[in-house]
């Protein structure tokens, strides 16, 4: 069962050649590399970590470089895991792998960036949330670290009235540089840390006029993501009038650590696992982690290694899935350990419409408000340049110095969404002497419709309105429209939707770990903003704002983070494995019609494949009933099922010399203690039958009852034995197995759900059977 089907292979190969090719295109040049050590490995003469590492260095190097160079380690490694990062070339990194006490060599990896209604429609109304936070004192002492481009202290989202000291076990500090000072600390921002060294090796010196070397956020992105976190209640937030309302974070009484880790050039891995290694050290309770880099297999994945030392030290870390929908396989950070947020809709838009000549309109979004206003139902020229209403090309997309004025001036012109931001198409209109814009969404997007604050009067719509609207500015002679921009609309229906930018799965790295874990709000996010960017990010663009509207999984993987730290304060001895299933089998998978959950990318119904467990419920989170728990043993004991060899599997026991147990039953990966249950049958058609088996905790009532039901599939017939459990006491274990018969072998997954259902409580668990197409 542990084996690589060839499908995976071919897909880690393609993986693995990719990343090897565009690190390794330059062998004599210096870079970043993160080296895993082995710590109880140290020789005794050597009477510190940094020393050791540094003879390490030293022995796989020209001591004539160290002159011309300095000293080439950036950073050592000592709380998460153990290693260092250190500039080496090619060769001297070839050398330095083969090493005693030297575990692994990983080239430094590029991250990027995973780009006030929200609690309502979570059902975090100003009265539950408070209540939720009301149980205890102590729910004022978690902590959450946002690894991301720093903070806006300023910002009305992080004021600290009414919050107690900040409690003396917290180890963190408020590190000073160019416009951030210890005085920008409070009791909401806790800690606040700088990483960069990783990033100017990679890129050269920060320009200390385009950004700040300090943790003051320029970018925008952190401060959003924080104050989404636990942004303390705002009233009368808004975005140039847009979403009007009160803004507060998912947990608006946790406190926030700030680690800037991402600049204007990316993130790098190095600074990354540096502020991971030190958040754990400093003492935060959730991680919180809007970045992506590409798939890797685990023991060459940095931030998996790292992120596994957090959560045996009883850290819950969430992560975004990625932007790289609705294209399958096109998910990041698929660790079990990590909790991975896919990003939904919410009951909120901006409506907008387009008029044309022919008195026909269409529905769209658009968050413009600005002094260009179009007059109300005038009719002005339309203009759309590419060649074909279906297809898109390269003069559709309204690039940077492709529109000729003689054309579109005065003009409203029709641009398709895709390769330059989309906010950007509207300066390069604007700029040309355009009008006005419409945005249409081509197939990669289908009817998903994102909201952006553009520099002229501009309205998105989907791939279905669009190709009419460019089929009409084609063929008529004297083709017109008018805009009209609507304002702030809730009660939208249905909703939430997947997002079609939303990655999606399956987790080929393994494929019995269903990944996405559960999807959140990522659309259309109103949250703080940094007073030193414009809301559209762009330097021509001179408007500030307090708050800005933002989409992506960026967004919703911080929505889960302060669910988690909510959860976290309710219940603070769950482990972070307790805290993911709480999450996942609470999670709904209906919209609030009623409907199984659709996808944006083509209006059909989502699957767990896209939307994970389903969608985040916090208030049933915190009361769960049972849960799914998992150690650190019995992820490392999954570990031991992926043709990892023992000196890969050594990366994850720096910290703790764990060795397999085999406690996975059959060495199945799919036995691991995960909340959703994948059945996965080999390309053996001989194998016909496989049993599962999975361990829930009572965290409700000390005597409960619950009852078993699992859905109906073509494929196969599913048992669950016993059919009842039976719990008489809080925190009490109960096993169950359930087993699945071939009928018959289908091409594509099936998906179903298994339910424990008592007087009080609903647990749900996805299920997903696979055959894997025979040899």
């Amino acid at each position: 069962m542990a084996g690589k089907n060839p499908l995976q292979k071919c897909f880690l190969f393609i993986i693995l050649s990719l990343n090897l090719m565009s690190l390794h295109a330059e062998t004599g040049q210096k870079k970043t590399y993160v080296v895993h050590m082995d710590k109880s490995a140290m020789p005794s003469p050597y009477t510190n970590h940094l020393q050791w590492y540094s003879s390490k260095i030293d022995s796989v190097t020209d001591p004539k470089s160290h002159e011309e160079e300095g000293n080439r380690i950036l950073y050592t490694y000592q709380t998460a895991f153990h290693g260092l990062a250190a500039r080496l070339s090619k060769e001297e990194a070839a050398r330095l792998e083969e090493e005693p006490g030297v575990v692994a060599v990983i080239p430094e990896t590029r991250y990027e960036l995973h780009t006030t209604r929200s609690p309502r429609f979570l059902g975090l109304e100003r009265q539950e949330s408070e209540r939720v936070w009301a149980e205890r004192v102590t729910d004022h002492d978690v902590v959450v670290g946002v690894l991301d481009t720093g903070i806006w202290p300023e910002s009305e989202s992080f004021n600290d009235t009414g919050m107690s000291p900040v409690p003396s076990t917290w180890r963190g500090v408020c590190e000073t540089g160019r416009g951030f000072l210890k005085h920008n600390c409070n009791r909401k921002i806790v800690g606040a840390r700088v990483f960069y060294r990783g990033y100017e090796a990679a890129t050269g010196k920060i320009d200390q006029e385009l950004e700040y070397r300090s943790p003051r956020d320029k970018d925008g992105h952190g401060t959003h993501t924080a104050a989404t976190v636990a942004g303390s209640p705002v009233r009368g937030a808004n975005l140039l009038g847009f979403a009007y309302g009160t803004a507060r974070g998912m947990a608006p009484k946790a406190r926030v650590a700030a680690y800037k880790v991402c600049w204007v050039g990316g993130c790098f891995s190095s600074d990354i696992l540096s502020a991971v290694d030190q958040a754990v050290a400093d003492g935060v309770h959730v991680l919180s982690i809007s970045l992506g880099g590409g798939i890797s297999t685990y023991s060459r994945d940095s931030l998996a290694i790292a992120t596994f030392g957090a959560m045996e030290m009883g850290v819950f870390v969430s992560c975004s899935a990625g932007n790289g929908g609705p294209d399958p396989i096109s998910l990041t950070n698929v660790s079990p350990w990590i909790t991975t947020v896919g990003a939904s809709t919410m009951d909120r838009d901006f409506p907008a419409t387009v008029r044309l000549g022919t008195r026909r309109v269409f529905k769209g979004v658009s968050l413009y408000k600005g002094r260009t206003v179009l007059s109300r139902g005038k009719q002005y020229p339309l203009v759309y340049l590419g060649r074909n209403a279906s297809s898109p090309d390269p003069t559709s997309f309204c690039l940077d110095g492709a529109l000729d004025q003689h054309n579109v001036a005065g003009k409203i012109v029709i641009c398709d969404r895709g390769v330059t931001p989309r906010v950007q198409k509207g300066q390069v209109v604007k700029r040309a002497g355009g009008v006005g814009m419409i945005l249409t969404n081509t197939a990669t997007n289908g009817e998903e419709l994102v909201a952006d604050c553009h520099l002229l009067p501009a309205v998105a719509v989907g791939e279905k309105e669009g190709k009419v609207i460019k089929e009409y500015a084609m063929t008529s002679r004297r083709a017109t429209a008018s805009l009209e921009i609507l304002g702030t609309r809730v009660g939208v229906k249905p909703s939430p939707v997947v997002a079609a930018f939303s990655s999606r799965g399956p987790n080929f790295l393994s494929l019995e770990i269903l990944k996405p874990d559960l999807l959140a709000p990522g659309v259309n996010i109103l949250a703080a903003w940094s007073g030193d960017m414009a809301p559209s990010s762009l330097s021509s663009d001179k408007r500030r704002v307090k708050f800005n509207i933002l989409s992506g999984t960026s967004m919703s993987c911080p929505h889960v983070s302060g669910v988690a730290a909510l959860i976290r304060s309710r219940h603070p001895d769950w482990s972070p494995a307790a805290v993911k299933s709480a999450l996942m089998t609470t999670a709904y998978v209906h919209d609030n019609m009623l409907e199984p959950l659709t996808d944006a990318a083509g209006a059909e119904p989502s699957s767990p494949y896209d939307h994970g467990a389903g969608h985040i419920d916090p208030l049933k989170a915190i009361d769960p009933g049972l849960v799914y728990d998992i150690g650190p043993q019995e992820y490392f004991d999954f570990l031991c099922t992926q043709e990892l060899s023992p000196s890969q599997l050594k990366v994850f026991t720096k910290h703790s010399n764990r060795s397999c147990r085999h406690s996975l039953a059959g060495n199945n990966p799919g036995n691991l203690n995960y909340p959703a249950i994948s059945a996965l049958f080999p390309e053996n058609t001989h194998v016909k039958a496989m049993t599962l088996r999975r361990t829930v905790t009572n965290v409700g009532p000390h005597v409960s009852s619950y009852k078993v039901s699992v859905s109906p599939f073509k494929g196969a017939t599913v048992t669950v034995q016993p059919k009842t459990l039976n719990f008489t006491t809080k925190h009490q274990k109960l096993s169950y197995t359930v087993t699945f018969r071939t009928k018959l072998r289908m091409k594509r997954p099936e998906f179903g759900g298994l339910l424990w259902k008592s007087a009080t409580h609903k647990v749900r668990s996805p299920v997903i059977i696979t055959w894997l197409p025979p040899l």
